[in-house]
């Protein structure tokens, strides 16, 4: 009975036109559990939280759990638990463009994630693109990478030099720069904000 009463609610909800996966940062090396209380994880909530309150049910939003903090070498730690939260997203579902915005080493996690054909659009936030993941993404994924020029973690001319190889290559690919932009992203918060609105917007092909 309960299903019953429930079933009409669900299928009056409109399909999304889209779907985000918001992939959290990390660090290099390291076994300590993933929180989703951690600074990395919690920095990432507002753009989580912008984004559907923004398109409403225009979009899904889901934001990824790892089962460690750290990338771990050629372990690769995070990507099975990423790539789970992709599919279960993806399923959930089908036949949408799903856009995946990471921020740190989850734009290391969303470069190599670009390979899936179900990914349409990847926005990296100050990725740790050390290793030219960029070089994972699949032909046809636009990619935009936002990188502000005072981060000492991560390194926003090589996010430039991505980007421009990414272009060369004929992808829809843009690199932005924000002077004096830090890598925790706490300063020019509208900036970053409104950024990862107006990626989403485009792949819905709203004005910015």
């Amino acid at each position: 009975m309960a299903n019953a009463l429930l079933a009409p609610v669900r299928s009056a909800l409109p399909a999304p036109e889209a779907a985000v996966l918001v992939l959290p940062g990390g660090t290099d090396f390291s076994y300590r559990r993933f929180s989703p209380l951690q600074g990395s994880a919690v920095r990432m909530y507002p753009f989580t939280a912008s984004i559907q309150a923004r398109f409403g049910p225009r979009v899904r939003v889901r934001q990824a759990q790892y089962r460690v903090y750290g990338w771990n070498g050629a372990q690769a730690s995070p990507m099975p638990y990423a790539r789970a939260a992709l599919d279960r997203l993806a399923n959930s579902y089908p036949d949408v463009p799903v856009i995946v915005i990471g921020h740190s080493m989850g734009g290391r996690i969303a470069a190599h994630l670009g390979a899936d054909p179900r990914v349409t659009g990847i926005l990296a936030l100050a990725p740790w693109w050390q290793f030219a993941d960029w070089q994972y993404i699949r032909d046809g994924v636009r990619v935009r990478a936002i990188h502000g020029d005072a981060d000492t973690v991560t390194r926003a001319p090589r996010t430039r030099k991505g980007i421009a190889e990414l272009a060369a290559r004929g992808f829809d690919a843009e690199f932005v720069s924000i002077p004096g932009g830090g890598h925790p992203m706490l300063d020019h918060v509208g900036l970053w904000q409104r950024q990862a609105l107006d990626f989403v917007a485009n792949t819905l092909g709203d004005r910015p």
